[in-house]
């Protein structure tokens, strides 16, 4: 038997974008809209702005990396958002999906892994669009200030890749042991 999700928002989007591609899930009563990349942007702003949605506060941005996961996912990397309606007592996920287009074990610049940035809605998406650009590599694209927020802007990688090595690449090893002598 399947169900079709019933989340009212589901019903909005469909209505505003009837051309565009949508799948939606709902898992224990958690809500997601699965959007193509480029469609991403316009989405998000219908979500925010729309009467029917009301999304007015940004709660996460985060990354998941999907090499080696057993189901068959639309892409390697995932990024999802986390939305909250307050006025309407609603919580949603809207996800998108990048496939690298190089490899990925170093600090490259993919462009495959590029998104529209979501500040210019959610201005508390700067420091979580960070948060995912610094430890996944994906880049977002119209971000006030793009850069490293956890490590430092010369960090060989992206630790939360699936492929990068669990005890780093020498990293540690590049930088002088500071003990008490030397304070």
């Amino acid at each position: 038997m399947t169900t079709t999700p019933d989340h009212p928002t589901f019903a909005r989007v469909k209505e505003a974008f009837p051309d565009k591609k949508f799948r939606a899930t709902e898992f224990r009563g958690d809500s997601t809209l699965v959007v193509e990349p480029g469609d991403l942007h316009e989405v998000m702003q219908l979500l925010k702005s729309d009467e029917a949605c009301k999304y007015d506060f940004l709660s996460d941005v985060i990354g998941v990396d999907y090499l080696n996961y057993p189901a068959k996912m639309p892409g390697r990397f995932g990024v999802v958002y986390i939305l909250c309606s307050y006025e309407l007592d609603l919580r949603f996920y809207v996800k998108t999906f990048l496939d690298p287009s190089i490899p990925t074990e170093g600090i490259e610049e993919d462009p495959a892994l590029v998104l529209d940035s979501v500040t210019d809605i959610w201005a508390g998406a700067e420091w979580t669009e960070r948060e995912v650009f610094d430890m996944f590599g994906i880049r977002f694209k119209g971000h006030p200030d793009l850069r490293r927020i956890l490590l430092w802007e010369d960090y060989p990688g992206h630790p939360l890749r699936t492929d990068y090595p669990v005890t780093g690449r020498g990293e540690r090893e590049m930088y002088k042991v500071v003990d008490r002598t030397d304070a």
